[in-house]
């Protein structure tokens, strides 16, 4: 009897130079629509949810973000439910592709240094669990349009504050809610300070502080931009 050696080998190819390899993207488009569902409706959860019985973790937009993004990718069974403290949970189709954390690159999903991605960012700290809004904007995401009409669910509104220190801050576009849909859409986000907000556009569009209105004509609005995983990874 003879026995053959077989040896899996990592794609590190990242197509778009974007720092984002391509096993990591979502090729597949139900994939990518799983995502989507998952990643909206777990950001509107957290602002039914009272106060208290939110994650500690969820105490600013980066981490809402974050937060959301890590458990799109888990597998939805009872188990994740019971940990995860949710009063139910919707029958969506979870992304195949992967499950965290149990990904290419384990736990560490964001990428946290510019350039394309090279087989050495693997183990030398190019990903991390922790990326602030700036660094979500700048390495993880691309940008799609200064006009939120772009905008679909799952993508990220960005903004940054001139004025002082330069802050950045982000909401995620829910589209129309998952939850309570009332046929209006949606933005979900954490101010840190004054705790969640979810805001439809038209209200945003007429926020009373215009640094924070979603319009091309404001300069504080970096735009709409979307997950680097949500490319081919031969275009975008």
């Amino acid at each position: 009897m003879t026995y053959a050696e077989l040896e899996a080998l990592l794609d590190t190819r990242d197509s778009l130079e974007d720092g984002t390899p391509d096993f990591l993207r979502l090729s597949d488009e139900a994939d990518r629509q799983a995502f989507r569902r998952w990643f909206t409706w777990l950001a509107e959860a957290q602002y039914f949810q009272k106060p208290e019985t939110r994650p500690p973790e969820i105490d600013d937009c980066a981490a809402l973000i974050r937060y959301a993004y890590r458990e799109a990718f888990h597998a939805h069974d009872s188990n994740w439910a019971s940990a995860a403290g949710l009063p139910l949970v919707p029958a969506f189709d979870s992304v195949a592709k992967y499950r965290y954390p149990y990904t290419p690159l384990g736990a560490a999903l964001f990428r946290v240094r510019p350039g394309p991605f090279r087989a050495s960012d693997l183990a030398d700290g190019a990903f991390t669990q922790f990326a602030d809004a700036q660094t979500l904007w700048r390495f993880n995401c691309h940008f799609v349009s200064r006009e939120a009409a772009a905008a679909r669910p799952g993508d990220l509104l960005f903004f940054r504050q001139e004025a002082g220190e330069r802050r950045f801050h982000s909401m995620i576009y829910l589209g129309e809610s998952q939850i309570r849909n009332d046929g209006r859409r949606y933005v979900v986000y954490h101010t840190g300070s004054a705790g969640m907000k979810r805001l439809s556009m038209e209200e945003l569009a007429r926020f009373p502080q215009p640094e924070w209105r979603p319009l091309p004509g404001n300069p504080e609005f970096l735009g709409v931009y979307r997950w680097n995983i949500l490319c081919s990874g031969v275009t975008r």
